[in-house]
């Protein structure tokens, strides 16, 4: 039977129903990591939610990319959602939807509350008609993402006064907030700001986004979970353990000239 891609809405409620507080939502860098990102679900008995990068989607092709993971959540039986991630061109994010993403974020932290508002309500109107979820965010989060960094000095935590009027007028179906995590490799433990996720998380009555999750302790991540966060992103681990075993892989099958041979290894 034909399996349609879910959602944000449909993927968190069935996680739920499973008794899963939150869905990880993994980035996906290249194809090879997919079967592992399947396998993984299936093990868990987890429903799955990938996230691409506007580079990595042009890159490898935003309809293949879809085809790609269609055809494994039917064959695998796991449900899945297909999410854009940090995209601030509106015409980016709308290939994406008409190639058949699920999800989408508009990332327009970077610019100020007025017109961050404005665009993110024009992504919303775009969305609703198609049952695409969207995700707005709200506060400059630092660390590097997909080529963009936001400096130490340049970091802007989440206010409670502007999240509220944020998704009271762009009607985003969640919030990536920024309360102390950072994009990309960690050099200490991430502070996060308990407090003000609390408070946020009752002022807007939406599922909130923790981006940055590489870097977060496990008694940190399981606490933010009952402040309010659904969604927790992680690119960075991801990535760094994708290189290191592919480093570890060909270094010790140097002679090894079949593809598969090199990436079914198990090792």
């Amino acid at each position: 039977m034909f399996m349609s891609l879910y959602n944000f809405n449909a993927i968190l409620k069935i996680a739920q129903e499973r008794n899963f507080k939150a869905i990880g939502s993994f980035n996906l860098h290249c194809i090879e990591m997919l079967p592992a990102f399947f396998k993984a679900a299936q093990q868990s008995h987890s429903p799955l939610m990938i996230q691409i990068s506007t580079g990595t989607a042009e890159y490898l092709g935003y309809r293949l990319l879809v085809d790609a993971v269609r055809s494994l959540a039917e064959s695998e039986n796991v449900p899945t959602c297909l999410h854009l991630d940090h995209c601030s061109d509106i015409s980016a994010i709308e290939t994406a939807m008409d190639a058949g993403f699920t999800s989408v974020m508009y990332d327009g932290s970077h610019l100020d509350l007025e017109e961050n508002i404005g665009n993110t309500r024009i992504v919303v109107e775009m969305a609703r008609p198609r049952n695409i979820t969207v995700e707005g965010e709200l506060g400059a989060i630092g660390g590097s993402e997909d080529g963009k960094a936001v400096a130490a000095e340049d970091i802007c935590f989440t206010t409670v006064e502007d999240a509220k009027r944020f998704v009271e007028e762009t009607r985003v179906d969640m919030l990536a907030v920024s309360v102390g995590t950072v994009h990309g490799l960690y050099t200490g433990k991430a502070q996060i700001q308990h407090q003000r996720l609390k408070e946020v998380s009752a002022a807007t009555g939406v599922p909130l986004v923790l981006h940055g999750g590489t870097g977060v302790s496990d008694e940190d991540m399981r606490l933010a979970v009952t402040e309010g966060i659904n969604k927790v992103n992680v690119g960075t681990e991801m990535n760094v353990q994708w290189v290191d075993r592919c480093k570890t892989t060909f270094g010790k099958r140097q002679s090894e000239r079949q593809r598969t041979q090199i990436f079914n290894s198990g090792e």
